[in-house]
């Protein structure tokens, strides 16, 4: 088992996701999190707001099974919305469609969508599309273009590990994309299996986006990427209005506020709620050496207790199984 498919495996533990959600932020999930509720979140925005970085709010939620869980999600959402309008600011929306109800029915997930969309709408507000796991990737592309009939104020991810994003990169141009390599353990069939064939890909889709697109974020904590956009953008002329630098609240700080501070558009993913391990293990996942970063600078010693006891529950887990 490679470290990422360890991680993959983790945020598909549901009894280590419960655990997570009872004791985490008692261990230092705050370091990755940005509150449990809506008054945290919007101080956290705050802060970030006054470096000149805007900000992308995330409510999570894992394992959506239950239409009152969705409802719930939806009411979250729509009062983040209600907040960012009344307070101005400079942040919108992401959201997962599974965490709306598409793993529960995709009439009831899109009728929550466009309340999410219509509301986001009426006060200029973008609202994007988190991609999931391949098996929700079509749903969610035609939730997606359904809701673009009425509202232009969507967008969406591009994963640049599947085959299909190069088509993909190019169907959806007219869009806002956020460009990322993909966290979610896919099979060969459908997806690039090597390191060195995704990260190609990866700075494949960035480029082609950034010539041919709407408006491009560039997902990365990899300081060679981003010099590697720097460099392409100023070689290519390409303005600093039509693509943004993310990165997760909580990582390479000091490298968020020195590139808005040389005048990028920066952005910051700002994560909260209690049900923050799924979408922590999936960072990880995505990139390994996010590990390393959070030990550096980010998590103190509580924190490195919730991965800690995380891995021994999981291998504890797998080394039982293979007993029986």
């Amino acid at each position: 088992m490679t470290l990422k498919d360890f991680f993959i495996a983790l945020s598909e533990n549901q009894t280590l996701n419960s655990v997570a959600q009872k004791y985490g932020f008692k261990l230092g999930a705050q370091s990755v999190v940005a509150g449990t509720n809506i008054d945290e979140v919007v101080a956290s925005i705050k802060e970030l707001n006054a470096q000149g970085i805007s900000c992308t709010v995330d409510n999570l939620g894992e394992f959506v099974f239950e239409k009152s869980a969705a409802l719930e999600a939806k009411v979250q959402i729509l009062a983040v919305i209600e907040r960012i309008h009344s307070e101005n600011l400079q942040a919108h929306i992401s959201l997962k469609p599974s965490q709306l109800g598409l793993d529960i029915d995709y009439d009831f997930c899109y009728d929550n969508l466009e309340e999410i969309v219509a509301a986001a709408y009426n006060y200029q507000i973008f609202v994007n599309f988190d991609m999931e796991n391949y098996a929700r990737l079509h749903p969610s592309f035609q939730l997606l273009e359904k809701l673009s009939e009425q509202y232009n104020n969507i967008g969406t991810v591009i994963q640049s590990y599947f085959f299909e994003s190069d088509d993909n990169v190019d169907r959806y141009k007219d869009y806002r994309l956020r460009i990322v390599k993909g966290a979610y353990k896919e099979d060969g069939s459908v997806a690039f299996q090597a390191k060195e064939e995704i990260d190609r890909k990866y700075i494949e889709h960035i480029e082609h986006h950034l010539l041919h697109g709407k408006f491009t974020s560039i997902a990365t904590h990899d300081h060679n990427v981003i010099n590697h956009v720097k460099q392409f953008v100023k070689t290519h002329n390409i303005p600093y209005e039509k693509f943004e630098f993310q990165m997760l609240y909580g990582f390479r700080k000091e490298l968020q506020l020195s590139l808005a501070q040389e005048g990028y558009n920066f952005c910051t993913y700002v994560p909260f709620g209690h049900d923050w391990y799924g979408y922590f293990m999936r960072r990880l996942a995505e990139r390994p050496q996010n590990l390393s970063l959070i030990s550096k600078q980010v998590f103190n010693k509580k924190s490195n207790t919730v991965i800690a006891v995380a891995a021994g529950a999981f291998l504890l887990g797998r080394m039982t199984k293979r007993k029986k």
